[in-house]
């Protein structure tokens, strides 16, 4: 199926992490013009080289920017836009996920973090981008959220309150944006493991028994890939899902229905 984005640019925050190349990857080989956009320039120009270097339809060039610096965020959407013509596509994949601790003992500068690039950052790349969306009648906005964000996370204070937030943004973007041709939708993942979702639970228990825990808790009785967030994100960034908006999208396995 072709999605109709051979025209289009896209911006990826975080575009060097695990999940955030591969939706570089994906959207590349749909023919989108790729901007690996990341903290680590040299980690967001070996996305950039691997798509130029391959077999895809699209191009990439990363580009490296602090989302919590409201002027560099300013001036890097700026140039882009100058640069491109027009940025079409935002995928707000950015953010931390690596605290774990009970509230009683979180780090109070682990939770400033958190919401300075988890959330914060997404509000500042987002306003720079909405509007020129809106001037130009088109446009798709994917917030990555997660399963914490829908159900809470035992130890993760800082990342479930992030993720939650972004859903809310998310729908406020969808009402703000809908009469401008611009879609606005919110993905939440459970686990994904790249190469271990394939893995049998009584291999991965010897691995990591908390992924092994998550598996077995799954009724898919696996867990996913990045592979399996990138593709939804393709879609939804497409004319195909152009009446698709403010909708929060799991990627789970099943892992959210109740069940006994």
């Amino acid at each position: 199926m072709d999605f109709g984005l051979a025209d289009k640019t896209a911006i990826v925050t975080g575009g060097a992490g695990r999940i955030g190349s591969e939706d570089c990857r994906v959207l590349a080989q749909e023919g989108t013009e790729v901007v690996v956009l990341d903290v680590n320039h040299e980690a967001a120009e070996n996305v950039a080289d691997e798509i130029n270097d391959g077999d895809y339809a699209g191009t990439a060039h990363a580009v490296e920017c602090d989302l919590t610096d409201r002027e560099q965020v300013s001036d890097t959407v700026a140039a882009l836009e100058e640069e491109t013509g027009g940025i079409d596509i935002l995928v707000n994949n950015a953010g931390m996920v690596d605290a774990r601790d009970r509230l009683e003992n979180f780090d109070d500068e682990i939770w400033d973090r958190d919401m300075d690039i988890n959330l914060t950052g997404t509000y500042n790349i987002t306003k720079e981008v909405f509007p020129r969306m809106k001037e130009r009648e088109w446009g798709r906005i994917v917030n990555m959220s997660s399963m914490a964000g829908w159900q809470g996370g035992f130890g993760q204070a800082s990342y479930s309150a992030t993720k939650a937030a972004l859903i809310g943004f998310g729908k406020t973007l969808a009402l703000e944006g809908a009469q401008s041709g611009i879609t606005s939708n919110v993905i939440a993942p459970s686990i994904v493991v790249g190469a271990l979702a394939d893995m049998p639970i009584d291999q991965l228990e010897q691995m990591d028994e908390h992924f092994a825990r998550i598996a077995k808790a799954t009724p898919m009785r696996k867990l996913g890939t990045e592979a399996d967030v990138s593709n939804l994100i393709a879609f939804l960034c497409s004319e195909q899902a152009s009446y698709i908006t403010g909708q929060v999208v799991g990627v789970t396995g099943g892992i959210d229905l109740f069940s006994f």
